[in-house]
């Protein structure tokens, strides 16, 4: 799929959130850049969050308070070893939270996961979803 504007950006997350189930476990992935972050600040407008969302990166784990449930964003571009995380209580929060989203999160540390692939082009940014495990990608409109 390509996301040409933010638009698209913003009308891919509030179709994601309408068909992840609670407490999937999402991957963000791609170069610097490529707008994870942005992404994870329209799946948090489409949840219903209206603060600003910023990336993780120095504090690891951003909880955002939505009227559907607690959005976990984490950034583990600094972890050397990202199975801490199962350490620091993140199967903790997959049954309680909405979505956990993982900027730079790598699926051989977490199996049953979706994976998002972003991807700069000359036309825009070319997203990828990607199944891990017992994950199912879900149906989206192109």
């Amino acid at each position: 799929m390509l996301l040409k504007h933010l638009e698209d950006t913003r009308s891919f997350a509030q179709q994601l959130v309408q068909r992840l189930p609670k407490g999937a476990l999402v991957l963000l992935t791609g170069p610097m850049g490529a707008g994870k972050t942005t992404l994870v600040k329209f799946i948090a407008q489409a949840l219903g969050f209206k603060a600003e969302v910023t990336s993780p990166t120095y504090t690891l784990i951003h909880e955002y308070p939505t009227p559907e449930g607690l959005l976990i964003h984490i950034d583990a571009y600094r972890m050397a070893d990202q199975e801490e995380l199962y350490h620091l209580g993140l199967e903790d929060y997959l049954p309680e939270a909405r979505l956990v989203l993982i900027e730079w999160g790598k699926p051989g540390v977490f199996p049953d996961s979706l994976e998002i692939r972003l991807t700069p082009t000359p036309q825009g940014r070319q997203l990828e979803l990607i199944p891990h495990g017992n994950t199912a990608a879900p149906p989206l409109s192109e």
